[in-house]
C-alpha cells in the first residue's frame, strides 16, 4: 500500500509534511491527497483533523509533530529532528512554539469563520495576538537554523507564511528579523516555495 498524506486547503500543518516529504526525499512513497469525506476522514482520526497519513498497514499518523518524527524515522532519523538529546529537544521546544504560533493565529481565523452571525469578540482577538506576538519576539531573539533544517525551521517557516497569507498579524514592520531569517530560509530551501498551497 502507497503510504498518503490527506490535508484539506491552505493549512499550514499540512504544508509542514508536504514540504518535508520533498526536502526528506520521500515524494516517490507518500502520494498528497485530500480525505474521501469528513465519515472517512473520522474512521482514521476521530478527531476528523488534517493532516493525517496513512502508513503502509493503513494506520493513520497525525498531528503533524508526530507525522513528522514519523517522516524523519523513514528517512534514516536524524534528518530534520537531531539525535542528540540537547539540540533534540530544543528543536522539538521551537517546533512546539511555531505550532503554538500557528494555532493562535488559526482560532483569530476561526473567530469570524464559525461565528459569522455574531461581532468578533476582541478581548479573545487581544488574547490569541497577545501569544502570536509574543511567539514571534522569542522566535525573533533566537530564530532556528535555515540549515541544517530541522522542525523548529520547518514550523517557523510556515508559521509566518500563513499568516502572510490570513493576515492575523501584522508582523514584519515589528520583527524585521524574521523578514531576513524567512527571507534566507526561502533560498536555502527552494523546495519550500514548491510546497505553497495554491
Amino acid at each position: 500500500m502507497t503510504m498518503k498524506l490527506l490535508l484539506r486547503g491552505p493549512s499550514p500543518f499540512g504544508r509542514k509534511g508536504t514540504f518535508a516529504i520533498r526536502h526528506l526525499g520521500l515524494s516517490d512513497r507518500i502520494e498528497i491527497g485530500v480525505p474521501d469525506d469528513e465519515d472517512s476522514l473520522r474512521l482514521l482520526n476521530p478527531l476528523a483533523k488534517v493532516p493525517a497519513l496513512i502508513i503502509e498497514d493503513g494506520t493513520a499518523l497525525f498531528d503533524s509533530r508526530v507525522i513528522l518524527e514519523y517522516l524523519d524515522t523513514l528517512a534514516g532519523g536524524g534528518k530534520i529532528i537531531p539525535t542528540e538529546t540537547a539540540a533534540r529537544f530544543a528543536a522539538l521546544r521551537d517546533a512546539a512554539l511555531a505550532d503554538g504560533i500557528l494555532e493562535a493565529a488559526l482560532l483569530v481565523t476561526y473567530e469570524g469563520r464559525y461565528r459569522p452571525d455574531q461581532t468578533p469578540y476582541q478581548p479573545w482577538l487581544d488574547f490569541q495576538r497577545g501569544k502570536v506576538g509574543r511567539g514571534l519576539a522569542a522566535m525573533a531573539a533566537n530564530p532556528p537554523a535555515a540549515e541544517p533544517l530541522t522542525v523548529a525551521g520547518i514550523g517557523l517557516a510556515c508559521a509566518l507564511e500563513y499568516i502572510d497569507f490570513r493576515e492575523q498579524y501584522d508582523w514584519r514592520p515589528e520583527f524585521p528579523s524574521l523578514v531576513e531569517w524567512l527571507d534566507a530560509f526561502n533560498a536555502t530551501h527552494p523546495a519550500f516555495a514548491e510546497s505553497k498551497p495554491a
